[in-house]
This record gives structure tokens, sequence and C-alpha cells, in this order.
């Protein structure tokens, strides 16, 4: 039942974020819609116990892609300024009670009703196919030369996309005052 409610409360989450990520219209919005989804999407590869493919998603997408993309937004630049004015009245007052809400619940959730962090199936009937052993051996054992290969294409793509961008602006332009 838990985990039902939990996979609609992520889902909605998810959803949430991906439709964050094509309506909003600064980049730095998008982007953080992105991570949401990510984060999302993490938490229930948790609740089906695929621990491995969690941090995979937490460490590769939320962690290294999202730096990326937020260089890239960086690099060809927001430069319009912000406007700070609150369109929404007492948004803060609602995100603020929201969260006390949600903290009071998961509280109430982790002390009473005899919830388990861990499932109760015997460790053999839990997923197999997630753990760090059974994506390891075939991905070092008989996958070790296209790991490494791609690894090797994925090094000299990025060289050359820092080439690329280096010869395409050429020499920088005076600026007259």
């Amino acid at each position: 039942m838990i985990e039902t409610i939990l996979f609609f409360v992520l889902a909605a989450t998810s959803l949430a974020g991906a439709i964050t990520v094509i309506a909003a219209r600064n980049p730095v919005h998008s982007a953080m819609g992105l991570l949401g989804t990510l984060f999302s999407l993490a938490v229930i590869y948790v609740v089906n116990l695929a621990h491995l493919v969690a941090a995979v998603q937490v460490i590769v997408y939320a962690g290294a892609v999202m730096t990326l993309f937020l260089f890239v937004i960086m690099l060809i630049g927001v430069d319009k300024a912000e406007e700070r004015d609150e369109t929404l009245p007492y948004q803060r007052q609602l995100v603020i009670g929201l969260a006390v809400i949600t903290c009071g619940l998961a509280i109430a959730l982790a002390t009473g009703s005899g919830f388990r962090w861990t499932p109760a199936a015997p460790a053999a009937a839990q997923a197999p196919n997630g753990t760090i052993e059974n994506v390891a051996e075939p991905l070092f054992g008989e996958w070790l030369l296209a790991f490494e290969a791609t690894a090797l294409l994925l090094t000299i793509a990025a060289a050359g996309a820092i080439a690329l961008a280096y010869f395409r602006r050429g020499a920088p332009e005076e600026v007259a005052e």
C-alpha cells in the first residue's frame, strides 16, 4: 500500500518536472525541472530495489549531466534580468505549509504503523538483476573492450567539441568606445 502511494506521488513529481522542462521559458528553470524528474526516477528505482541503477541515476545524470547542462546554459548566457516580483499570492506560505505537512506525514509514517525501511521479502527474492555484482561481472568481463572504447570515444568527442567551439569563435572583436 505504501509503495503504491509513494509511486503515485513520485510519478506526479516526475511528470511535473517534465512539464517544467518543456514549459519553462528560462533555461535554468528547465534544468531544475529536469533535475527534479531525475531525482524522482531515482527514488522510484530505490523502491523497486534497483539500488545500483538509482545510484547511477543520481551520480551520472543528476550530477554530471546536469552540471554539464548548467555550464552550457551559463556559456550561452542568460543575460536578461530576472523579475523578482512574486506573481502568485501566498506562494511562499503555501510551499512552507506543504513542506510541513509532507515532513509530518513522513515522520508519522516512519515512527508509527510498523513501517519498515527494508522489504520483508528474503534476500534471495529481492531483485537480483540490479546488484552491483550482476552488473559489474558482464560489464568488466565480456564487455570490457566495448566499455573502454565508449569511454575513449566520449573523450575524443568532448575534445573535438571544445576544439570546434574554440576555432569557430575566431579572433575576438575589438570593442569600440
